[in-house]
């Protein structure tokens, strides 16, 4: 059996449902996804035009805007004719403009504004005061002589009235803002907009027609559709026990093709007494995974948290210290290097900085230069949390996690592939929210990886953990998931989230795991279709490898999937 590419479009007629995504589709209000993370000299109009914020554009003055925190307000009027809100004599952090709207529980809000302030940069936060208290809805780094895009997002936990204004804890600073929106979506809406991103980012149409060898189309033929490998990585953490378990590994090897060790490549974990390193344990679960064809993510090399840092390590004076970081370096990744896919260099560096508090601010640098000297083909990424999952942690903000990315860009020259690592150790987690600053991370065209997903102990933990599954997954800047700590050998004593028991069977969030791998076509790997009276049959494809069989026929041929081959026809030669 041959395969054979057209290039010919076609109108697609049916869809696979093993093929396509379980979800619904409704008729809704498109997602903008565009974040602007430039500072521009006139803002653009308001995404949705203001969606139901009342005089969006400052167009008819300060109709529907009014005081907050007892400061001066006023309309005023660019040279160019932009009309915007100022927020002046400002004595308290939430002195600002602000409007009153009405949110309702069962509905999901899109926040976005430009802002601008005067005499120096400050970060300033959009807040949402309701009866559910005050919450944030995002943050930017505003700046002075230009504006900056704020985009975020909000829910509330009862229907009712609700207020938002703007802060900073910087008083001196006039807070000008303008083009506000905030939008709201019903879960079905928010929900079409995951599965027709699922559609549009991981998979294609593809049409298969089946000839016989003088290309005569053989109708009403039965084949059979394999997928071998998904290019999307969707893995889980392993620890060391998954050398010698074989339950471990068959779990695994059946659901996920990337990992990250726990702990086993950690520098307390391969050092733990100077100068005796020891890599048995991460250089048997490195062959255990190229082995089944895992991608492992190297993490980490240095951990910038002070209560993970060893005692011997806190005893060196700086110019030892230095000398054994070097060597660290060096051993790790060297070891290493073209068999990981990436490295989180230093840990939670925007939370934390031992290293750089005893080797200088600029070690961080250093850190991620010599790594991609030593791995010249790994993504060498920051990793941190709560960029995603807590709107209010002004360390770890979209706008100071890309002011770090930008700092570590200019002093690599470019020299390096750079990527965005997102923790991902949820609670409560704020869907709108989560899914704008995806955006915002996006706009720097870095990609974007989950690292470390779980969710908290809680009543709620398995809805959840649902939700922020299918959000990251379905965001067109998310390109792999990670999923942390699911399995361990004392029962629920994993991190956060069991997906399964000690003997492997599914726990709730494991139901969860696989319910939506079906959906997304990645469990159910073999799909059986009839070609129609022409030979052809239409497919909704996950991008990736592929076999094809014809019924009777033991020889497969395989056709790769990716966004160049939507629309196009592959031939099956019999």
């Amino acid at each position: 059996m041959k395969i054979d590419r057209g290039g010919n479009a076609h109108v697609v007629m049916f869809l696979s449902s093993l093929f396509v995504f379980g979800g619904i589709v409704v008729d809704a209000i498109s997602y903008d996804h565009t974040a602007i993370i430039r500072c521009l000299a006139n803002p653009p109009k308001p995404q949705y035009k203001g969606g139901i914020v009342v005089n969006p554009e400052m167009n008819d003055g300060l109709r529907g805007w009014t005081v907050y925190g007892g400061v001066k307000i006023e309309h005023r009027v660019s040279p160019k004719g932009n009309n915007f809100i100022v927020a002046h004599s400002r004595t308290n952090p939430y002195g600002s403009v602000s409007q009153k709207v009405s949110l309702d529980k069962d509905k999901l809000y899109t926040f976005s504004a430009w802002i601008q302030v005067s005499g120096r940069k400050s970060t300033v936060q959009a807040i949402f005061k309701s009866n559910d208290g005050y919450k944030p809805a995002g943050s930017v780094e505003a700046q002075v002589g230009c504006w900056s895009m704020l985009k975020g997002g909000i829910t509330v936990g009862s229907s009712g009235p609700a207020e938002f204004y703007f802060q900073t804890n910087d008083t001196s600073v006039d807070i000008w803002v303008d083009s506000v929106s905030l939008q709201p979506f019903t879960q079905e809406e928010w929900r079409s907009h995951q599965d027709q991103n699922t559609e549009k980012v991981r998979k294609s149409m593809v049409k298969l027609q089946v000839v016989n060898s003088k290309g005569k189309p053989i109708p009403h033929a039965n084949i059979s559709i394999t997928l071998k490998n998904a290019n999307f990585p969707f893995g889980a953490s392993i620890n060391q026990n998954i050398v010698n378990n074989v339950a471990y590994q068959n779990w695994f090897t059946s659901r996920f093709t990337v990992t990250t060790f726990e702990n086993e490549m950690k520098w307390y974990s391969t050092e733990t007494s100077q100068g005796k390193e020891d890599y048995s344990k991460a250089d048997s679960m490195l062959d255990f995974a190229t082995k089944h064809g895992i991608l492992v993510r190297g993490h980490n090399i240095f951990w910038e948290d002070p209560k993970y840092q060893m005692g011997w390590v806190n005893n060196l004076s700086p110019n030892d210290l230095q000398v054994a970081t070097d060597r660290r370096l060096n051993s790790v990744v060297s070891r290493y290097a073209g068999k990981v896919i990436a490295w989180d260099v230093n840990n939670e560096n925007l939370h934390f900085n031992y290293f750089e508090s005893k080797l200088g601010a600029n070690i961080t640098d250093i850190f991620f230069q010599k790594t991609g000297q030593l791995d010249k083909h790994a993504t060498l990424f920051m990793n941190d949390y709560n960029t995603i999952e807590e709107q209010g942690d002004a360390d770890s903000s979209p706008s100071r996690y890309l002011q770090k990315l930008k700092e570590l860009y200019s002093y690599l020259g470019g020299a390096v592939k750079l990527g965005i690592g997102l923790e991902s150790h949820f609670t409560v987690p704020n869907i709108p929210y989560v899914r704008s600053t995806l955006d915002i991370l996006a706009a720097s065209r870095l990609p974007i990886w989950i690292t470390e997903l779980d969710v908290k102990r809680g009543d709620n933990q398995i809805l959840y953990f649902e939700q922020i599954l299918r959000e990251v997954h379905s965001h067109p800047g998310v390109q792999g998931i990670v999923m942390w700590g699911p399995w361990s050998p004392q029962g629920e004593q994993c991190y956060n989230l069991c997906l399964v028991d000690p003997n492997f069977k599914n726990l709730p969030a494991g139901d969860v795991v696989d319910k939506v791998l079906k959906e997304w076509g990645r469990h159910n790997k073999e799909v059986v279709a009839t070609t129609d009276a022409e030979g052809f049959v239409n497919l909704s494809l996950l991008h990736g490898d592929f076999g094809v069989t014809l019924q009777h026929q033991k020889n497969s041929q395989s056709f790769k999937v990716d966004a160049r081959y939507s629309g196009q026809t592959i031939k099956i030669i019999a």
